[in-house]
């Protein structure tokens, strides 16, 4: 309650939209996520459910993502206000491709992408599995962190098999390993085959960009920042508040975008963001949740220049605006 009342205070009305201003009802914004509704979604469904966007001046609808819908280029059409990215590699992409996106915020300080493999077959580390004949990697991966793979730990093309999605073919191979969400493939592997993995996250091994961003269209950076401002600053309070307090409300709204998800798999995932410093760790434990510095992202353009990834005059600087962030908004609603 201290916090809402001190943000409330501190709102004066020239940064609110006219019609909220004038008593007309919150700034309705959209927002398009990058895949269906789950708990690594949480803090964006918490703002919604606790109503934090609502005390923030804004009416935020949340859509959801999937197979079949391309949020991405909705932001970048103007379609949709804003988007939840998957990490620096795609905003990278957008540089270089004219895209007029940009990150204003970064929720995950460690992307959730590990490498899978079976019990029991002396994978003890990451370095491990350079010994193995088979590594499932989808098409995607092998365009990005296998690059990053090979350049700065020696694992070999002659190694890979494609990776569609489906675990069966990992399940079969004992001597294998695939890729996967720290969040998600390790419960449903234990799940279906009862046994738990062997789970490393590439993180933890060096492959560090920031992930699940708030990505705007540079049109609205330039015409609505104080909105941005607003919707930035009330999704970092959602994910304080998600990570570290009741998110019964925002997890049946998860539940109810997508019915597919239940308490188990929500629970899980939350557990392990929680124990690997997914959302808050690194940066965000001095400057907040969100938190961009250019030094990391520097450091990652040029891991992914070695690695082949971008090319090295990338004017790398643009994928980015930490204007909204680094603030420490948030640090005391953190429980330990």
């Amino acid at each position: 309650m201290a916090t809402r009342r001190r943000f409330l205070a501190g709102l004066t009305a020239s940064a609110l939209p006219a019609r909220l201003a004038f008593g007309q009802g919150p700034e309705r914004v959209s927002f398009g996520t990058n895949w269906v509704a789950q708990a690594e979604h949480g803090g964006f469904y918490q703002a919604v459910a606790d109503g934090t966007y609502r005390r923030h001046g804004l009416d935020v609808t949340i859509v959801p993502g999937g197979p079949q819908v391309n949020n991405r280029l909705l932001l970048a059409s103007g379609r949709l206000d804003f988007y939840m990215g998957g990490n620096m590699i795609q905003a990278f992409a957008a540089v270089d491709q004219n895209v007029p996106t940009t990150v204003v915020a970064a929720l995950f300080q460690k992307d959730p992408q590990v490498l899978i493999a079976h019990p029991g077959q002396g994978m003890e580390s990451f370095a491990d599995l350079k010994r193995l004949p088979t590594l499932f990697i989808s098409q995607a991966g092998v365009a990005t962190f296998w690059q990053w793979m090979k350049a700065e730990h020696g694992f070999r093309d002659d190694q890979l098999k494609p990776y569609t999605f489906n675990a069966q073919p990992f399940l079969a191979d004992k001597r294998s390993a695939m890729q996967g969400y720290l969040t998600s493939e390790p419960h449903a592997i234990e799940r279906s085959a009862g046994f738990s993995p062997k789970v490393f996250l590439l993180a933890d091994s060096g492959f560090d960009p920031y992930a699940t961003t708030i990505e705007i269209h540079r049109a609205m950076l330039a015409e609505r920042a104080a909105t941005a401002q607003r919707f930035v600053e009330a999704s970092i309070i959602g994910w304080y508040n998600y990570v570290y307090g009741d998110n019964a409300a925002a997890n049946a709204l998860i539940k109810r975008d997508n019915p597919d998800m239940d308490d188990g798999r929500i629970g899980y995932a939350l557990a392990r963001m929680r124990e690997h410093g997914i959302v808050d760790s690194g940066d965000s434990l001095a400057l907040g949740i969100g938190a961009l510095t250019e030094a990391r992202i520097g450091s990652f353009f040029a891991t992914m220049v070695k690695a082949g990834i971008v090319r090295p005059n990338l004017d790398w600087r643009r994928a980015f605006d930490p204007r909204f962030v680094n603030k420490g908004l948030g640090r005391e609603l953190r429980k330990m």
